[in-house]
């Protein structure tokens, strides 16, 4: 590894508690004090869910995404629950994630990144720290990590001993998805594993099917010249989730032997949301101290006098594969808001990766009461920033992307075309509505014609 990706050390009056001198903005409000001191304490004894080997494998990925020579893909849940940790819920979600690395793969003849949404993804922002129903005003549900969906006085009580039930389940979900990926699940040799069931008659089918066969008869011409090829059989994963509960991250983050500095060890590709992203916030303090590689959700109403000094703060050394922009504009914003910050970023000549969320600028909700998005305005936004990225000369290096393997119907239109009677049939989301997988190989083919078009 070279030298700039040993750097990142953090300043000399930075340590993990220091964002607690800052405004932390969307925590839970804890009752009892010494009750949250008690958890937290027995979270920093737990084990750490991933290595810093493994984050700094990941950092050096980033950054040769920055130079175009990877696609990050990263996808999961708008927010896992504690009842989906099963082997089900969690191999469907990779099942989608590897079918469409599988498409990338093959249509951008490079190597794709894989990152997982999910092992972490517990916490949600809000908008409004309270609720209130028929007169009864409770707080808010923030996410399984803080409280229960019930709306009861009991279920809606943030209750700190959530934190180690996060930590436990994260590691049962990365405990099963290195399991699978260890055990040759995402061996290319074999994709027929990563079959969904439920998706035999999709319009998306057979033409995922076709690309399978042309990729299976290449592997075996090859492995007929040359024998058995090494490589084929595991693949690079890695988990992200949004760092929202500051006092969780706080107690995963660690020094290790060989490395300096800190790691936050809860996940290897942590993000800072757009409610969070404050230049002088607690968020920001926190994330300019860790080692690992770090994201920052940017909406349409951040302008580059913003933008710049926050990339100023999280990654001063301009070091490679650190900081990663996820633009989440909107459909009808993404024109007018990303060029002047992309002509920003590229005069000042900051090393960053740009990727883009096209799900989070487009929600909205429909007449029966679903929140939903629809999927022209999802395939548009990211249609769109593959041209304003070469229009500006930069570089669309990655999608972030809410998705889930299950035969869910949350987002309108699409290979089956869901209507808004659709939506009753199967929206499991507590949150956000996610793509189910027609909706997701569609936006990876979209994703190679734009890239190779």
């Amino acid at each position: 590894m070279n030298e700039s990706m040993q750097a990142g050390s953090p300043a000399a009056d930075w340590t993990p508690s220091s964002w607690q001198r800052r405004e932390a903005l969307q925590q839970p409000r804890y009752e009892d004090a010494e009750e949250l001191a008690s958890a937290t304490s027995r979270l920093a004894q737990l084990p750490p869910l991933v290595t810093s080997w493994e984050v700094l494998a990941l950092k050096q990925s980033l950054a040769e995404a920055q130079e175009g020579r990877r696609f990050l893909l990263q996808g999961g849940d708008c927010a896992e629950s504690f009842a989906d940790c099963s082997s089900p819920i969690i191999s469907n979600r990779l099942k989608v994630l590897l079918q469409m690395s599988l498409v990338l793969v093959h249509g951008l003849k490079q190597p794709v990144l894989r990152v997982g949404r999910f092992a972490g993804q517990y916490a949600k922002p809000r908008s409004a720290d309270t609720e209130t129903r028929d007169g009864v005003t409770l707080p808010s549900f923030r996410g399984d990590v803080v409280n229960g969906p019930a709306f009861t006085a009991e279920a809606r009580r943030p209750d700190p001993q959530r934190l180690i039930s996060a930590h436990s389940h994260s590691a049962l979900t990365m405990n099963f998805v290195r399991a699978l990926i260890d055990g040759g699940f995402a061996d290319l040799r074999h994709p027929e594993y990563w079959d969904l069931t439920w998706v035999e008659r999709s319009p998306m089918a057979a033409d995922y099917r076709r690309m399978v066969a042309a990729i299976g008869d290449s592997l075996r011409f090859m492995e007929t010249l040359a024998g058995p090829i090494a490589g084929f059989s595991k693949v690079d994963f890695f988990t992200s989730h949004e760092a929202l509960l500051l006092h969780y991250e706080q107690a995963l983050t660690r020094q290790v032997p060989r490395h300096p500095g800190w790691f936050n060890l809860s996940t290897h590709f942590p993000w800072i949301g757009m409610r969070t992203a404050a230049l002088d916030g607690a968020h920001v303090e926190y994330f300019r101290g860790i080692r690992n590689p770090v994201a920052v959700k940017v909406g349409p109403s951040v302008t580059p006098e913003q933008l710049l000094p926050l990339i100023d703060a999280l990654n001063p050394d301009d070091e490679p594969g650190r900081l990663t922009l996820i633009h989440r504009m909107g459909n009808a914003k993404v024109g007018e808001a990303l060029p002047p910050l992309l002509e920003a970023v590229k005069r000042e000549g900051r090393r960053v990766l740009w990727v883009a969320d096209p799900m989070h600028g487009n929600t909205e909700s429909t007449s029966n009461g679903y929140k939903t998005r629809r999927f022209d305005n999802i395939r548009g936004e990211l249609d769109q920033a593959f041209d304003i990225h070469a229009a500006a000369g930069t570089r669309l290096g990655g999608v972030h992307l809410e998705l889930t393997g299950e035969d869910v119907t949350e987002c309108l239109g699409g290979a089956r075309d869901l209507s808004e009677t659709d939506l009753e049939r199967a929206y499991k989301s507590m949150v956000d509505p996610r793509l189910n997988y027609e909706q997701s190989l569609e936006l990876a083919m979209l994703i190679v014609r734009k890239s190779v078009g």
